[in-house]
């Protein structure tokens, strides 16, 4: 992808970061995949001085680790990692969600129907990228609904830190079940049920990360 930005530098960083946040987010970088500062600043278009920027935040966010001044990657998933992610996933999402339920509308519900619809096309197909990046339009059409930023934003950083490990084990687990908590998500949109969302989107994150045996997390870490 190349940027086309035009303006001042700031701009431009933060186009950087957010096409280099995108890709780690829904699991374009792959976790045995090292990045070198140049290689990304020939595919943006841009100097290597904003995807340094970018990478520096990044690192912050926990989203990639620096091994050199020019080469970064993602950092080793250990099994307490991922425990701990999963746990602070079922904390902070399902509760993003019932806040939403109020501040959604029919257009909202026609949205994420048709993201679901593409989702469960993807699983059809087997595309991994396509599901990724439908299930993060999915989550985050719910999260970005509902009036605490804050709150969505360490949800933002939590999906930072797992997208890569989650694109990887997409093709090692059964796929046949992974959109029926989106049915029933949308469903309790519908009725205004906010315990029904909490539940269903609960039980998707579960589905999606606590059902992942140690043996398909360890295969994943990069040696």
């Amino acid at each position: 992808m190349i940027l086309n930005f035009k303006g001042p530098d700031e701009g431009l960083n933060a186009s950087v970061y957010a096409e280099l946040r995108k890709r780690i987010v829904t699991g374009f970088i792959s976790p045995d995949h090292e990045l070198s500062t140049r290689s990304l600043a020939g595919e943006l278009g841009v100097s290597q001085t904003p995807v340094r920027d970018a990478l520096s935040r990044l690192s912050a966010e926990g989203a990639v680790s620096i091994r050199s001044k020019r080469r970064v990657r993602v950092p080793e998933m250990t099994s307490e990692r991922f425990d701990d992610l999963l746990r602070c996933r079922l904390l902070l999402e399902p509760e993003a969600a019932a806040l939403a339920v109020p501040h959604l509308k029919p257009e909202d519900v026609r949205q994420l129907r048709e993201i679901n619809t593409a989702l469960e096309e993807a699983i059809k197909t087997g595309d991994a990228a396509a599901y990724m990046q439908a299930n993060y339009d999915f989550h985050f059409a719910l999260y970005r609904a509902q009036p605490q930023k804050t709150l969505t934003q360490l949800i933002e950083t939590l999906w930072l830190q797992f997208g890569p490990y989650m694109r990887v084990l997409y093709g090692r687990v059964s796929n046949t079940n992974l959109n029926v908590s989106h049915e029933a998500a949308i469903k309790a949109i519908e009725a205004l049920d906010a315990d029904a969302l909490r539940a269903a989107i609960a039980s998707d994150i579960a589905d999606g990360m606590g059902l992942l045996g140690q043996r398909d997390l360890a295969s994943t870490t990069p040696r």
